[in-house]
């Protein structure tokens, strides 16, 4: 409750334990076991600060925070805390606030979408779970795109410069650095596995005004705005490196303004543990970094976890308004969280903090907040205050109706696709593309028309060569004819000169005939008569 311009927490017979508004941006901490009573602690700083009129920011991981939109219900469990808190005399009532759906993935609530740009090389980093040597080569394709006005907005955007880049790595070398193939493969594997997380409706626009967490309604009561989470962290990385995003997003938009009579804004980190597990000693030193310095800037950050050792020392120490639920030691590991925790109170004699802890019952608490002097008070043991609103999960209907009243309705419904460095590297290299097409077609365009001229060149050597040949053909034949026709010449110059020696050549051939015959007779009739004459 907000009451006499204090955030009420929790009581006891005699004690009142309030944050002091203008004490409210020195962070907080909320710890215990599960079951003890944080989210109900959570959700009663929540509803104060509300009423004080400072915007809240909180992760729903349960979606048993959505019912702060809805009027709450005197029940008996209600009503008995009232009674023992004396609550009456506050004008304790049940009552419903204003509330703001966001969901990463769009479906049950407001979507949030942010730039690859504005996320920047750091806090992908972390989605990313890069190494540092990783991470610098992230680095040269961010300066290599801001450079280039290459836009980089989208995972399409990222991946297609990841390539361009490795491909042309030679042309940066020099000026950016070192760049392997092998870092950007390992990055491109890991963009690729954040995406299947469901990362590429994050990744967008258009972008989230983080102003719009800073809103009161028409009774001047703060904005609660809840991030549905439930789908999202099932995806422990991309939640954690979500909530990091904001904070870091917090810290470079929020100018200073030094110390406010009240918050501009109360951050809650519910399942803080996630935010810094396996987080790596130089990304730790700028995370502590900036929970110092956002004090200044007026605004409050409240860790929620199970043990106050998920947080590291550094940023621990950051934390003067501290809500310490029961926790449960039975061995020695757990024995040594529960000393730690008592350990960072300031003792109160009336009760052994350590004892106390593992004794405490649901809704009861360990409580110490800064008084006006900054100072961690006494630690003191107290019942906290029952919630205002409805606990629990609330219905579709409910919460489209929500949606759909809210000032922020269509202004982020519809992604928008702009000409990016995905479009802008597609274009180059489709012009590349069709570049080197052309220059091939010119290239087997002249190897053709070379080819064509060799062969045209080989046919007229041909023709040349069949010219010369025929020509030669042509001579010899008229050479041929005009020896054959000499030859005639000669022979019908023979035939003339031998005509009349044929006609001598047929007489004495007669004659000779002729006397050959008659020897044959004379010859043949001496035969007969000799014949004869024998016998």
């Amino acid at each position: 409750m907000y009451t006499n311009d204090k955030i009420l927490v929790g009581k006891s017979d005699k004690l009142e334990l309030s944050i002091l508004p203008n004490m409210a941006n020195r962070h907080g901490l909320i710890t215990g076991a599960s079951g003890s009573g944080k989210t109900i602690t959570l959700k009663v700083m929540a509803e104060s600060f509300s009423d004080a009129g400072v915007p809240v920011f909180l992760a729903d991981v349960k979606g048993d925070l959505a019912g702060t939109a809805v009027q709450g219900e005197m029940n008996e469990n209600v009503q008995k805390r009232v009674d023992k808190l004396g609550l009456e005399k506050y004008g304790f009532e049940c009552k419903k606030f204003p509330v703001r759906f966001w969901d990463l993935y769009g479906e049950n609530g407001h979507p949030i979408r942010a730039t690859i740009e504005s996320v920047g090389p750091d806090v992908l980093s972390m989605m990313l779970g890069l190494s540092e040597a990783q991470e610098g080569n992230l680095d040269i394709v961010f300066e290599v795109a801001k450079d280039e006005g290459l836009q980089l907005i989208n995972l399409a955007d990222l991946r297609s410069t990841l390539q361009y880049v490795a491909e042309n790595k030679d042309k940066y070398i020099t000026k950016y650095g070192n760049i392997t193939t092998q870092s950007v493969g390992v990055i491109q594997r890991s963009l690729l596995a954040l995406e299947k997380q469901g990362a590429d409706k994050f990744f967008g626009e258009p972008a989230l005004d983080i102003q719009d967490f800073f809103a009161n309604d028409a009774d001047g009561r703060g904005m609660i705005n809840i991030l549905h989470a439930v789908e999202l962290f099932q995806s422990p990385d991309l939640y954690a490196s979500f909530l990091l995003w904001l904070l870091n997003t917090l810290f470079v938009t929020s100018p200073e303004v030094g110390d406010l009579p009240k918050p501009k804004i109360v951050f809650f980190f519910d399942e803080a543990h996630l935010l810094f597990n396996g987080m790596p000693a130089y990304r730790l030193k700028r995370i502590t970094q900036v929970v110092k310095l956002i004090r200044s800037r007026g605004i409050g950050l409240y860790f929620i976890s199970q043990k106050p050792t998920d947080i590291p020392d550094d940023i621990l120490a950051q934390l003067g308004n501290r809500v310490q639920h029961s926790l449960r030691a039975y061995t020695p590991t757990e024995l040594k969280v529960v000393k730690a925790a008592a350990g960072a109170f300031r003792a109160n004699k009336a009760f052994d903090t350590e004892k106390a802890i593992s004794e405490l019952g649901t809704g009861e608490a360990l409580v110490s907040f800064q008084d006006e002097k900054g100072t961690p008070t006494i630690v003191e043991r107290v019942t906290i205050l029952p919630p205002q609103s409805s606990m629990g999960t609330i219905d579709d209907i409910t919460r489209t109706r929500i949606i759909n009243n809210s000032s922020l309705c269509g202004k982020y419904d519809e992604a928008i696709d702009s000409e990016t460095a995905h479009e802008k590297i597609s274009k180059h290299n489709e012009e590349k593309a069709a570049a080197a097409e052309e220059e091939r077609k010119r290239i087997e365009a002249e190897k053709q028309a070379a080819k064509e001229a060799k062969e045209a060149e080989k046919q007229a050597k041909e023709a040349e060569k069949q010219a010369k040949a025929e020509e030669r053909a042509k001579t010899l034949e008229e050479k041929q004819k005009a020896a054959l026709a000499r030859e005639q010449a000669k022979l019908e110059e023979k035939k003339k000169a031998n005509s009349l020696g044929g006609k001598i050549e047929k007489t004495v051939t007669t004659g000779v005939q002729r006397g050959v015959t008659n020897a044959i007779s004379s010859t043949i009739s001496k035969t007969i008569r000799g014949i004869f004459k024998f016998k």
